[in-house]
């Protein structure tokens, strides 16, 4: 009995994707790249909102900027050319070596069209993450407690 419930699930399951994707075959190009867009910026807001810490699934900026590249077409060096600046300058600010200022913030929220906060939320994020995994060593830490100093 329950075979044929999942059954008659997938069979409307099916049936709904066939129909979007029927749908989706009508959309002019620029419907298609906007839709792609906004679901990036939804997987943004996901990622930044969402309560999961786990290193392993963290996302950088770069991850993100590489998805609106794909969609639009074009490279990084393009995008740097663009934002005037290094690619090589760009990838250290998306890659997270270095850290984003308010002007590359910037930038990147009038390039891509969200919230400038997101970007500095997917960096905090991320330093968050890497304070988790640090924190798991806190043995290591034991010996910068003031105790110690204020005893010798």
């Amino acid at each position: 009995m329950m075979k044929a419930k999942e059954s008659v699930f997938d069979k409307k399951k099916e049936l709904i994707k066939d129909h979007i994707k029927a749908e989706s075959l009508k959309q002019s190009k620029e419907r298609i790249i906007r839709n792609e867009l906004l679901s990036i910026r939804y997987k943004i807001e996901n990622y930044i909102d969402s309560n999961t810490f786990e290193p392993e699934k963290s996302l950088k900026a770069l991850d993100f900027i590489k998805m609106y590249l794909k969609v639009l077409d074009i490279t990084k060096k393009d995008l740097a050319k663009h934002l005037d600046m290094h690619d090589s300058n760009l990838h250290k600010y998306l890659s997270g070596e270095r850290k984003l200022n308010a002007q590359i913030v910037l930038k990147l929220s009038k390039f891509t069209h969200t919230n400038p906060e997101y970007w500095f939320r997917i960096q905090i994020k991320n330093e968050l993450l890497e304070l988790k995994k640090e924190s798991e060593k806190v043995s290591d830490y034991t010996k910068y407690d003031y105790k110690y100093l204020a005893e010798d």
